[in-house]
């Protein structure tokens, strides 16, 4: 699907919610699939990744009930398989575009004696996931891969607890790993060289189990073998694709506020980032869900935006938002540097490569090396460009941002990739921008 982005004809202002947290849908819907007992979710997801969640767990012998679908996401009525743990699917699970789906299951099957095969798209075929089965190896599971990538085949069984200082900050590593622990005997624990999402610690704990954790040395940890029990748990809104709603108001001097949002540090470190460009950031605090804070977020532009750096103990907090920022680093006078950005090269796509690349072709000024990207700005972007979002949701996004501020209109090809994580982006930033 072609779609042809327009330059805004107003700053972009009002208030909306966005939809779920794609990272707590997936935990919610995989821990409620392994808990005892009948769990109710409600605000769930309602896009293809969360899907081919649901559609494994159910492979694998949950009973997945849609009690509703609504604006607000799926209500859902999960049985979980407990006690008698994961069935053999029979045939390959497909996790589609879902990098979460596919190491999270990873660590889930590795404690139980089931033959199983996951497979996916042709982007999730290329990333790596040895990162996931190495670990997983050392406690007792067996695995066969295609060089590293799907598709993997799972032999599961008896796993020992392990200590493991990861080398990459990367919340689907260490909840993979944690998961895994459930089923192992003894501590399994997981450091990490910087803090990375901690949904997973959060979350779990509503299931029953206690995790450890040690802040200042980046460790969790679980003691096994236990058990998770069903629990009910709400999904908040989703600040990655807040993010980009708000980034409109940065790039067009507008204001927006998003209600309902996770407000989690590990998921914020882009509200810093616009802060210190120069943006007015509002936040206030309302209630928690899912073992999550949650608030109401207004950005607001008033002055002109300024260049800032972006340090690497900072990117896991904002690595899905970096092209986004990109975007609007175009938009603030001077250089904006971001460091340690390399894993964006391992995600749905080549992220650097393509954002230096559609910057490039916009008119802007953008180096990038291995694991870095420097942006210049103020830059009035030209438009009147085709750009391929290469199957990848954020980037889709981020140059639908774009075109806000250019001086002619964007064609984004395979734009239906936004319904990966926000399905109703479009008519979302329409509205913002009275179209």
């Amino acid at each position: 699907m072609e779609y042809v982005a327009r330059r805004s004809p107003r700053p972009a202002a009002g208030s909306l919610r966005v939809p779920g947290d794609k990272s707590v849908s997936h935990r919610a819907v995989l821990f409620a699939a392994m808990a005892e007992g009948t769990s109710r979710l409600t605000g769930v997801l309602d896009s293809a990744d969360v899907r081919s969640t649901i559609e494994a767990v159910r492979a694998l012998g949950a009973c997945v009930g849609v009690e509703r679908r609504d604006e607000s996401g799926l209500s859902l009525r999960i049985e979980g398989w407990g006690d008698h743990g994961p069935l053999d699917p029979g045939s390959a699970i497909d996790c589609g575009n879902s990098g979460t789906t596919a190491r999270l299951l990873m660590g889930i099957l590795a404690g139980w004696p089931v033959n199983a095969v996951l497979t996916g798209d042709e982007s999730l075929s290329r990333r790596p996931m040895s990162r996931v089965t190495c670990p997983l190896e050392a406690m007792g599971a067996a695995f066969q891969t295609r060089d590293g990538r799907l598709p993997v085949a799972i032999r599961g069984g008896e796993l020992t607890g392990i200590e493991y200082d990861s080398p990459v900050a990367s919340a689907q590593v260490k909840t993979a790993i944690l998961l895994a622990g459930l089923r192992a005997n003894g501590r399994t624990l997981v450091r990490e060289p910087a803090p990375s999402r901690d949904h997973t610690e959060r979350l779990l704990s509503a299931f029953g189990v206690e995790v450890g954790r040690d802040t200042a040395a980046h460790a969790a940890w679980v003691d096994g073998p236990t058990e998770l029990h069903a629990a009910d748990a709400a999904v908040p809104g989703d600040p990655s694709s807040a993010a980009f709603v708000l980034g409109a108001a940065l790039v067009t001097q507008g204001a927006v506020t998003v209600e309902g949002v996770s407000v989690n540090p590990t998921r914020v470190g882009f509200l810093r980032v616009f802060e210190r460009m120069g943006a007015d950031v509002q936040v206030r605090e309302v209630a928690g869900a899912g073992g999550e804070p949650v608030g109401d977020v207004r950005v607001a532009v008033t002055r002109p935006l300024n260049a800032t750096r972006v340090t690497a103990e900072e990117v896991p907090s904002l690595v899905d938002e970096v092209p986004l920022l990109a975007i609007v680093a175009t938009q603030a006078e001077g250089t904006t540097r971001f460091e340690g950005v390399g894993e964006l090269r391992v995600k749905e796509s080549d992220r650097l490569e393509a954002i230096r690349a559609a910057l490039t072709a916009l008119g802007a000024t953008v180096r990038a090396g291995d694991d870095w990207l420097e942006v210049e700005g103020a830059t009035l972007l030209q438009g009147d460009v085709r750009l391929n979002s290469l199957g990848d949701h954020r980037l889709a996004m981020a140059y639908a941002v774009a075109a806000l501020a250019a001086t002619e209109p964007i064609w984004i090809e395979r734009y239906e990739a936004i319904d990966v994580s926000y399905p109703r982006f479009t008519e979302d930033l329409d509205r913002l921008l009275g179209r």
